[in-house]
């Protein structure tokens, strides 16, 4: 029997999961999570599939350890904890090309693509949902510079080191995106924090009118007794 899982890298723990699949097979649960834990350290900090062979029989088992997700090796590659919220206008991170080609490279066993190009094209696919840009650019953009075969050559010497002069220049543009992401929300937070102050303002003057209002309805009928 089989069992599939995905478990963060090197530090699986038993849990709710772990013990309803792994549970009535009857095997040692922390001699399967110590083997898991083993095999799965190079991806520290990063979600893995993992099959588990059960011989129900014997209890014993095998372990095969697939590459993480696309969007888990370039979050590691970005060296953060999520992709963003709104990818369209918050970006995250901007990766050289030849970092795209070492995460193709990767995945590519798993992966349908029947070469190394088709590869980048799915990996970039993956930075648009996450909102990564490539190269200073949108990611939609560089799908149609890879087609036009702008990084042929990248591509077909499968480049994977990326110069100190390009990290520089990719890092400082982000930054200058950063800064306004920061800036823009900001900006926005103040302008939500001034209409909930307005909101809050209106409500408490309603009941203050409302009282003057009942003011001068009882003061209304005492007039014209009066007269």
């Amino acid at each position: 029997m089989i069992v599939k899982l995905i478990v963060d890298g090197g530090n699986m723990k038993p849990g709710p999961t772990v013990s309803q699949q792994l549970g009535p097979m009857g095997i040692n649960l922390g001699k399967v999570i110590e083997e898991v834990n083993k095999t799965t350290s190079g991806f520290k900090g990063m979600k893995v599939p993992v099959e588990i062979e059960i011989n129900t029989k014997t209890k014993e088992f095998t372990i095969t350890v697939f590459s993480p997700p696309v969007s888990e090796l370039i979050k590691t590659e970005l060296k953060v904890e999520k992709g963003s919220g709104l990818p369209g206008t918050t970006k995250i991170g901007n990766l050289a090309i030849e970092q795209i080609i070492t995460i193709a490279k990767t995945k590519m066993p798993d992966m349908l693509a029947r070469d190394l190009k088709k590869a980048v094209k799915l990996v970039i696919g993956s930075c648009v949902s996450l909102g990564v840009l490539i190269e200073d650019k949108e990611a939609k953009e560089i799908i149609v510079d890879v087609e036009s075969g702008m990084y042929d050559a990248e591509i077909k010497e499968e480049r994977t080191e990326v110069s100190q002069e390009k990290k520089t220049r990719l890092e400082k543009t982000f930054s200058e995106i950063e800064a306004k992401q920061e800036a823009a929300a900001k900006e926005l937070e103040e302008a939500k924090a001034a209409e909930e102050a307005e909101k809050l303002e209106e409500t408490e003057q309603k009941p203050e009118e409302a009282k003057e209002e009942e003011t001068e309805e009882k003061e209304q009928p005492q007039e014209k007794t009066n007269k």
